[in-house]
């Protein structure tokens, strides 16, 4: 039996026994069979990656079962294996299994854990299925499977406000997109009359001339096809326009944050434009638009990160941005890139994620960097952790010399762009570089602001709490899901004061600054995952390099995606300067980051009120909620009060069960009148029936 049936069902099977069996199976059986599910598939996973990787393994399809038959429409359940596919199968059981012995800890003291795990298991399951489908029906389902496990996850903590409505916008926003890739996915069985993959790959050159008429016109089918099929990557991996839903994702678990931003949601978009990579080729108008779109979204996430207070928050527009450079690789044909960068960033953004939960555990679930400072001698293995992950993302590393993980896939990924030799290629290379400046500069104040400086815990509510706490009085719960940092809260401080110490009196003025509160590293359950993490995070990059990107004839793809190998060349021979661009600009981030943040700690307040309002419109997130809450949210609650007032109750109430009701009241009421008791008037009644009847026979 192929490993890959145990890799993708055992999750599954796991999130069924611990769902069903719930608080009656118990937290610690529910635990040891969702982990070590994941943890087999997990051990079966690596090895099929690494015989892609030597070479000594070959693609197959595995078939489960006969799903549909009906007329020229039909498909069956299989499970394509490739080095596309090994690649996500080591990326998502990795995260997965490192997230779920992670929230051992982390939700330790969580009264639903056995549904916690349930979820968590049963988002692999639906991930797993749309990395390893054979049809655009089958990636369909697992496409749906993880939007459902999504809401499930960020609105666990249902009885939260914040967290149900996080839930709620993630599912409609993701549904806008979902939209777009069913239209796609109706475009190609109209078009080739089937649903399978390698069927449509193979016939989709075949197609590139012709055109389909699409909303009252004639466009090139190719790019109508690809356009509708992006814009539900776009949805699910959160690009401009369609990304408001990821922060407030935020409102999960950090564990569910870890899983969703870094290894699975957020790259099956990524993932979906690479396997259909010979479909995307064939039109040069949906490239551009990819290139665009992604260029611009790694450039706007990056700006709003600079600003964030929200430690989780800062990461999250980090995945946004990082997802951006990924989708502007696949638009300039660097799928290779694309996937490279897919890989390293897994492991550095999982590390990130969950070394801000440790973090946010050891400050009492305060998530405020500003309430941070000085915790490097506090929580030193968290501390050095991140610092990998913030050396990762950041891209250090020396042209010519060994770097960390983001130092190879992202400068290959700059020197596709500009190799490319594209308009839209140049636009990205530069959108991707002043991206490069800011995320250097936001990664790093996040270390500083976090683990440097002096305490600034006293100001914390949470920590205030805790204190109370420690010297015998209730904290009542305070915990992350019943305190949230509200975004209406953080904006109301925007204008008057926007930086440190914005939200309280000056640290300095408390002593110590700490309050009298200790933090405490996390358990060893917590950490040992982020010392994996951390290995990931510094080796990634130089181990598969070659198998990746380097090898210019492609030959651990072997057909999975598009390999140019002339984009290879092009990427070796792009000028010095665009080679030591990224560290350069990385030198920078991280200068003006230490500037402000360890040197001069009035510069950052400084410089936000000499921007005024471009602060503020980054801070508020380029105002796209209230844009979009303008545009189409109170429009569509006014349509709703019209079907409901004026519709509804107005109309079909009152002349339909309302006013047949009232006719059977009002007629009930004359008939009363009727009803005297006398018997003449029954007779009388009676008789002028009688007269009615004979005079109507006569009559007919």
């Amino acid at each position: 039996m192929h490993p890959i049936l145990f890799i993708v069902f055992l999750p599954l099977l796991a999130a069924i026994i611990a769902g069903l069996g719930n608080k009656q199976l118990g937290n610690v059986p529910a635990k040891v069979l969702t982990t070590g599910a994941l943890f087999v598939a997990c051990a079966l996973s690596w090895p099929i990656f690494i015989g892609f990787l030597t070479g000594n393994a070959e693609a197959s399809v595995v078939p489960v079962l006969k799903w549909v038959q009906s007329g020229a429409m039909t498909w069956d359940w299989s499970l394509r294996v490739d080095s596309l596919t090994a690649v996500m199968l080591v990326v998502v059981t990795s995260v997965s299994a490192l997230v779920h012995l992670y929230s051992w800890g982390y939700m330790s003291e969580e009264p639903d854990q056995p549904r916690f795990f349930a979820y968590l298991s049963l988002f692999t399951f639906a991930m797993l299925m749309l990395v390893t489908a054979d049809n655009l029906v089958q990636m369909f389902f697992g496409w749906e499977g993880v939007g459902l496990a999504s809401y499930l996850l960020i609105g666990f903590w249902f009885r939260k406000p914040s967290a149900g409505a996080a839930a709620i916008k993630a599912f409609v926003v993701n549904r806008v997109g979902d939209l777009g890739f069913m239209l796609g996915i109706f475009g190609c069985f109209l078009v080739f009359g089937t649903v399978s993959i390698p069927e449509i790959l193979q016939a989709a050159p075949s197609m590139a001339d012709s055109t389909i008429g699409f909303l009252g016109h004639r466009f090139d089918t190719m790019t109508v096809i690809c356009i509708l099929l992006f814009i539900g990557a776009m949805g699910k991996s959160a690009q401009l326009g369609l990304h408001t839903w990821l922060p407030d994702a935020m409102e999960g678990p950090t564990p569910v944050s870890a899983l969703i931003h870094a290894a699975t949601m957020v790259t099956a978009g990524v993932f979906m434009v690479c396997r259909l990579s010979p479909l995307f080729e064939t039109s040069e108008t949906a490239m551009h638009f990819i290139a665009f779109i992604g260029a611009c979204t790694c450039f706007f996430a990056a700006t709003v990160g600079c600003t964030q207070w929200d430690i989780k928050r800062v990461i999250a527009y980090s995945t946004c941005s990082q997802l951006g450079y990924m989708f502007f690789a696949t638009g300039v044909g660097a799928y290779g890139a694309a996937m490279f960068h897919l890989f390293t960033h897994a492991f550095f953004k999982a590390l990130l994620f969950l070394g801000a939960g440790s973090v946010i555990h050891a400050m009492h679930h305060e998530q405020d960097m500003r309430f941070y400072g000085a915790l490097r001698k506090h929580i030193p293995i968290t501390f050095w952790t991140m610092t990998a992950g913030t050396l990762a993302i950041t891209g250090v590393g020396i042209a010519g010399f060994v770097g960390f993980a983001g130092f190879y896939s992202k400068d290959a990924i700059l020197e596709a762009a500009f190799g490319s030799g594209t308009a839209v290629g140049g636009f990205a290379f530069w959108m991707g570089i002043a991206a490069a400046l800011m995320t250097s500069f936001y990664s790093w104040r996040l270390v500083f602001l976090t683990f440097f400086g002096k305490p600034r815990w006293i100001q914390s509510e949470h920590i205030q709490h805790a204190v109370h706490d420690a010297h015998g009085h209730d904290d009542h719960g305070h915990d992350d899901h019943a305190h949230a940092h509200d975004d209406h809260a953080d904006d109301a401080h925007a204008h008057a004061a926007p930086e440190l110490g914005s939200r309280g009196p000056d640290y300095t003025q408390h002593g110590d600054g700490t309050g009298g509160y200790h933090p405490h590293e996390s358990p060893l359950v917590m950490l040992l995952p982020l010392l994996i993490l951390s290995i990931g995070a510094v080796a990634a990059g130089f181990v598969f390099n070659h198998a990746f990107v380097s090898e210019g004839t492609g030959e651990f793809w072997k057909g999975a995606l598009v390999f140019h190998e002339h984009l290879i060349h092009a990427m070796h021979g792009v000028p010095t300067w665009v080679k030591w661009a990224p560290f350069t600009v990385m030198s920078l981030g991280l200068l003006i980051a230490w500037y402000g943040y360890i040197k001069n700690l009035s510069f950052p307040k400084a410089v936000a009120e000499q921007l005024g309002p471009v602060y503020t419109f980054v801070f508020r997130k380029w105002m796209f909620d209230e844009l979009y809450h303008n545009i189409f949210v109170r429009p569509a609650f006014w349509l709703g009060k019209v079907f409901w007032k004026v519709l509804d109750t107005g109309v079909i109430d009152k002349f339909g069960p309302d006013g047949a009701a009232w006719v059977v009241a009002r007629g009930s009421t004359y008939a009363q009148k009727v009803q005297s008791g006398y018997l003449y008037s029954y007779a009388l009644v009676m008789l002028l029936g009688l007269v009615g009847a004979i005079s109507w026979v006569i009559a007919g």
